[in-house]
């Protein structure tokens, strides 16, 4: 039995694209290493944002806001923000990453890491760095934190 939010992921992902994605990211596999694949994921995120960048933002609220519609645009889920003592949490919630299959869960996060760094560094988070703080759950959320990185 399909769960809710695997239909409704399946549903946001085209039928017309689903088979290609999915070859595409098997070669990708079977051709560049995660490592290489995460660097090219978070470069194409780097040009998505440049290509859709924000408007300024005076608060954490805004931001949300901002960044939600940019989202709600492409119909690429939701983010949620949150300010912690030594980051900001983003957790990303329905972005259709499993249109390139569950194994390819490892690297295409790497998009949303550029997207995330690419807006937040022109919005002047100069010297901060976005990091994935966690993997693609089952509630299909992943978190990231804009802060310092450990030297």
């Amino acid at each position: 039995m399909v769960s809710t939010l695997d239909y409704l992921l399946q549903r946001q992902i085209s039928p017309q694209w689903r088979g290609l994605l999915t070859a595409l990211a098997e070669e990708f596999e079977a051709q560049i290493g995660q490592g290489e694949l995460r660097q090219l994921m978070y470069r194409v995120g780097c040009r998505f944002a440049a290509a859709h960048p924000l408007p300024a933002c005076g608060s954490t609220a805004d931001l949300a806001h901002a960044l939600n519609a940019r989202w709600q645009e492409a119909e690429w889920g939701y983010v949620e923000l949150a300010d912690e003592a030594q980051y900001l949490r983003i957790v990303h919630s329905c972005a259709p990453l499993q249109a390139f299959g569950v194994a390819a869960l490892g690297w295409t996060p790497a998009f949303l890491e550029g997207v995330y760094q690419t807006w937040l560094s022109s919005l002047g988070a100069e010297g901060l760095s976005v990091a994935q703080a966690s993997a693609f759950d089952e509630n299909a959320s992943i978190e990231f934190r804009l802060g310092r990185q450990p030297a």
